[in-house]
C-alpha cells in the first residue's frame, strides 16, 4: 500500500481522528497540567484496555480490534483520578467487560468508560473520583477546536447527540443561574470544562449506546440532563453527568423497542464512505 493509501485508509475512519485528539490531550495533561495523569497512570489506563480487549477477544472468538479501548484507556486516564494505582487496570476490566458481557440485541447496553468510571466512583468514593476538568480557557478552546472538526470533518451517523446535549446542559446551566439571579458568568465557567467536552462527543455521543431514533434521542439526552441536574446541584456531586448517563443507559433497550431505528455499526460508515459511487444509468456515455 502506498503512503497515500495509508494516509487515505486512516482518515477515512473517525476512530483515528478520536485517537489522536485524546492522545495530544494526554500529553498536554501530563505535561503541563498540575493534576494531569502521570505516566505510569496513562500506562495501567491504555495498556489495560488493550490487554483485556485481546483476552476477551480470544474468549468469543471476535475480530480482534484495538482501536476502541484505545479511546477507552485514553478517555479513563484523563476522567477517572484515583489515589489507589490497582483502581486502573479495575477500570480496564470493567469497561471492556461491560462490551462483552452487558449487551441487548448486540447493541452496548452502557459506554464502557462511563460504566467503569460510575462503578468505581461509587464502589470506592474515598480512593476514586471525577476531577472537574477546569483546564484554562485555551486547551479548552483547542479541544473544543477538536471536537467540532470531528464533527465537520467525519459525517458520523447520530452526531446530532453531543452538540444537542451540550446545548441542553448549557440551557440547564443558564436557566439555573436567571432563576437564581446569579452572574451569567457562572455557568459560562462552568461550561469550560474539558471533562464536559469529554462527556459531550466522545462518551454520550458513542453511536453504539444511544437510542437509534432521533426523537429518542432528544428524550434520552433530556432525561440525562434533568437526572444530571438532580444529583449534581441537589446532592452535590460533581459527577452527576456521568451518573445521570450510566442510569438513564439502562432504559436504552426500552426506548429503542418503543421507538426503533436502524443501529449503527462504526463499520458502516467506513463500508459506506470506501466503496465506489454508483453511477447512474442514463449518465452513461454512449457509443
Amino acid at each position: 500500500m502506498t503512503g497515500t493509501g495509508v494516509v487515505s485508509k486512516l482518515a477515512s475512519d473517525p476512530r483515528h481522528f478520536q485517537i489522536f485528539s485524546l492522545s495530544c490531550l494526554v500529553a498536554l495533561q501530563m505535561f503541563w497540567a498540575d493534576f494531569g495523569p502521570s505516566l505510569v497512570v496513562a500506562l495501567l489506563a491504555v495498556g489495560g484496555c488493550l490487554f483485556f480487549q485481546i483476552v476477551f477477544s480470544k474468549l468469543f472468538s471476535v475480530r480482534l480490534d484495538l482501536r476502541s479501548p484505545l479511546i477507552s484507556g485514553l478517555s479513563l486516564s484523563i476522567l477517572l483520578k484515583a489515589s489507589a494505582l490497582w483502581l486502573y487496570p479495575a477500570a480496564a476490566l470493567i469497561t471492556v467487560g461491560s462490551k462483552f458481557l452487558i449487551r441487548f440485541r448486540g447493541k452496548h447496553v452502557f459506554n464502557p468508560t462511563n460504566i467503569a468510571i460510575v462503578v468505581l466512583v461509587l464502589l470506592f468514593p474515598h480512593i476514586a473520583w471525577v476531577s472537574p476538568g477546569q483546564w484554562g480557557q485555551a486547551a479548552w478552546m483547542v479541544f473544543l477546536l477538536c471536537c467540532c472538526g470531528l464533527l465537520v470533518l467525519y459525517q458520523i451517523p447520530r452526531r446530532d447527540m453531543g452538540p444537542m446535549f451540550l446545548l441542553m446542559w448549557a440551557g440547564v446551566l443558564f436557566g439555573r443561574a436567571l432563576w437564581l439571579g446569579d452572574p451569567l458568568v457562572i455557568p459560562f465557567h462552568q461550561l469550560q470544562s474539558g471533562a464536559l467536552l469529554i462527556f459531550c462527543f466522545f462518551m454520550i455521543s458513542d453511536p453504539k449506546t444511544i437510542p437509534d431514533r432521533f426523537i429518542g434521542r432528544v428524550i434520552f439526552g433530556a432525561l440525562v440532563a434533568a437526572v444530571a441536574y438532580y444529583i449534581q446541584f441537589k446532592m452535590f456531586r460533581t459527577d452527576g453527568l456521568l451518573i445521570a448517563l450510566a442510569l438513564v443507559s439502562a432504559f436504552t433497550p426500552l426506548v429503542d423497542l418503543l421507538l426503533p431505528g436502524q443501529g449503527y455499526n462504526w463499520g458502516d460508515r467506513i463500508h459506506k464512505h470506501t466503496q465506489p459511487k454508483e453511477v447512474p444509468i442514463c449518465a452513461l456515455s454512449t457509443p
